[in-house]
């Protein structure tokens, strides 16, 4: 799980670089481009391609279009913002799947996950407090993003049971490759040679995290592995320092307590609901 959330902040930090000269949609095609093949190719040893078949083009086209949506936000966000505060804010997904999951999966919210929750939200108002345009415009993108990203994830609840998971990245993939492939003409910069080097660096980050991540989530319990998400946040302090000299001021390490004690505080709930549950010999 830190292997992968590692992958994920490298990857991040790579889109933002790109992003001070590539537009979003630019750096999601080659993602999406180099990401492909690299998803077909695990698919193909963890069972063969006809893991990739699907009764349901409909639900994957939903999260296609869920996900090109979580990109472009989130790719958009990180230009706008040190690196350190878009992943705070990205923190607060979690807590829109929670919330999400009543209107849209009838599932019912116990009281202290709905109490922490909300301290999760007071968390990132903290974090997003308003202090110039610039900063509210990348704020609420990043709210945008974690909102479409908690959207994917409850897709993924209700229909991922019927779906293998390389099928679901797979078709996943290629919708935004094609959406942002068709915005190409109006976008386009022409790469510098290390540019080239990012984009193909940025597809493998994001596969090898996928890879990683689903490994974790795989050989232990969700409740045990979701907490280690957190250290995204060391290595993103780290890498903004690093690289562009950004050092997140007090509030924002106020703020990112109160929505990392938050998710903590809803995933050690869960873990104690679900040992509650589980049938004694």
């Amino acid at each position: 799980m830190c292997l992968g959330v590692l992958f994920l902040a490298l990857g991040d930090a790579v889109s933002k670089w790109l992003g001070e000269v590539h537009s979003p949609l630019q750096i999601i095609f080659f993602r999406a481009l180099v990401s492909l093949p690299l998803i077909a190719l695990l698919a193909h040893f963890a069972g063969g391609l006809r893991k990739l078949r699907t009764k349901r083009p409909g639900v994957h086209l939903l999260r296609g279009l869920i996900y090109t949506a979580t990109m472009v936000c989130f790719v958009w966000g990180l230009t706008l913002l040190p690196l350190a505060e878009a992943t705070a804010i990205a923190f607060v997904a979690p807590l829109f799947v929670t919330l999400l999951s009543v209107p849209l999966l009838g599932e019912r919210i116990d009281p202290p996950v709905l109490i922490a929750s909300l301290v999760g939200f007071v968390g990132v108002l903290i974090v997003v407090r308003p202090n110039g345009d610039a900063f509210q415009m990348g704020a609420l993108v990043l709210v945008g993003a974690a909102l479409f990203y908690a959207l994917m994830m409850i897709t993924a609840r209700r229909y991922g049971a019927r779906e293998h998971l390389w099928a679901m990245l797979f078709y996943m993939t290629c919708v935004p490759l094609v959406v942002t492939a068709l915005t190409l003409p109006w976008v386009w910069q022409s790469p510098q040679p290390w540019h080239w080097v990012g984009f193909f660096a940025s597809g493998i980050l994001g596969v090898a995290a996928t890879a990683f991540i689903t490994l974790a989530f795989r050989f232990t319990p969700a409740a045990i592995a979701a907490p280690f998400d957190y250290t995204a946040m060391l290595w993103a302090v780290l890498l903004g320092w690093w690289f562009w000299g950004e050092m997140p001021d007090l509030w924002v390490w106020v703020g990112s307590a109160l929505i990392m004690g938050s998710g903590l505080a809803v995933a050690y709930h869960d873990r104690r609901t679900t040992l509650k549950r589980r049938p004694t010999a």
